[in-house]
């Protein structure tokens, strides 16, 4: 039976990828309560419809950073997209670009940006930036970027050192991967993911590696990368901030953020966005659900910049919320990556045209025209 929901598409993730993979992208942190809390709190919010206010159709278009998309969405940045279907990065561009949608790529993607570009001409390329020790290696990576074509710069603000997710460890995945015994039976119970993926990249680029880390630094996905220089700069503060406005001639976006003081330090340093988001319930498990946070953040500079949140959206429904409370758009991570395990490209696309559905769904519920108009139906 076609997959008809979130829930659906992650079963299916479930059976295809290896419990390691499976379990890095789809679980939290230490006890896993924020993961819970992001879940609950959009769960206890609800929208009041307005009755007999139809309308012939809904209009989805949003403008960021003036550039028009259809949907009120973004494909998050999401490290190893490319372990989930082979080029999987590519994939995805190419899912955004057909839902008329952006797409972020991660620092520690599979495929480097110049690759992804090359695959998805059409698409408008984010990128995502951990910040590495040694700046010089970092400008050099930026300045392969900008030359792919890429202007809006998604700096990581929430990662100062690597979470403690124990199921990890337990599973002997992470970055590195460790091989042994239990990681070879794993990849082993699932063939088609090993030879659709693995296999598919020995035959072609060779055994997987981060693709964004200078030659000299670069390991496969089996070693750690080498050396303090690209080691994550755990001393990130707002002055590298104040260097990255100076030097970076495009947009930049701060991803992250859970507090109106640190939003506000944004605007004024020169931050084009903000990002609401507790990494998906996957870094701090003490950290507030984004649905707390967004509406003060929204309030205190959404006139100033672009705010724009994520975290655990499973339906059309959980994007309107967070618009709702203040997002101009959504990034949205582990759902497309489900629908790309589910069924490569074809499945990227599936899941994100089943948002718009949702979407379309809920508002024509609601009688509602415009994502932008569901602020006052929202019951807190």
């Amino acid at each position: 039976m076609r997959p008809q929901n979130f829930h659906d598409y992650r079963a299916l993730a479930r059976r295809k990828l290896p419990k390691g993979l499976f379990e890095y992208i789809d679980r939290g942190t230490e006890n896993e309560i924020a993961i819970r809390a992001l879940r609950e709190s959009l769960d206890a919010m609800k929208i009041a419809p307005c009755a007999l206010t139809g309308h012939g159709a809904r209009e989805f278009s949003t403008t960021l950073f003036g550039k028009r998309h259809a949907l009120p969405l973004i494909i998050a940045p999401t490290a190893l997209a490319g372990l989930v279907s082979h080029d999987g990065e590519t994939k995805l561009a190419r899912a955004a670009a057909t839902a008329g949608i952006p797409f972020c790529v991660s620092t520690q993607s599979i495929t480097a940006v110049e690759d992804i570009r090359a695959g998805a001409p059409g698409a408008d390329i984010w990128f995502q930036l951990y910040m590495w020790r040694d700046r010089a290696l970092t400008q050099a990576l930026l300045d392969r970027v900008w030359a792919s074509g890429v202007t809006t710069l998604v700096v990581t603000a929430d990662t100062p050192t690597g979470p403690n997710r124990e199921y990890n460890a337990r599973n002997g995945f992470g970055m590195p991967m460790k091989p042994s015994i239990r990681v070879g039976l794993d990849m082993a119970l699932h063939p088609g993911w090993l030879f659709g993926v693995i296999l598919a990249y020995l035959r072609t680029t060779g055994m997987p590696t981060y693709g964004h880390y200078p030659a000299e630094h670069r390991v496969a996905i089996t070693g750690a990368p080498s050396g303090e220089a690209v080691q994550l700069e755990h001393r990130l503060n707002w002055d590298d901030l104040v260097a990255l406005r100076r030097e970076w001639r495009g947009e930049i976006v701060i991803k992250g953020l859970l507090s109106v003081a640190d939003a506000l330090k944004a605007a004024d340093l020169g931050a084009d966005a903000v990002v609401v988001s507790t990494h998906g319930g996957r870094n701090l498990d003490s950290a507030p659900p984004t649905a707390r946070i967004l509406p003060d953040i929204a309030e205190a500079v959404g006139q100033r910049l672009t705010v724009l949140a994520d975290s655990g959206v499973q339906r059309g429904s959980d994007v309107l919320k967070y618009i709702g409370l203040g997002a101009k758009a959504v990034l949205a991570g582990r759902l497309p990556l489900w629908g790309l395990a589910a069924g490569g490209e074809a499945g990227a696309d599936a899941i994100l045209a089943m948002l718009k559905r949702e979407m379309d769904l809920t508002m024509t519920m609601l009688g509602l025209e415009r994502p932008s108009e569901v602020a006052p139906h929202i019951v807190r």
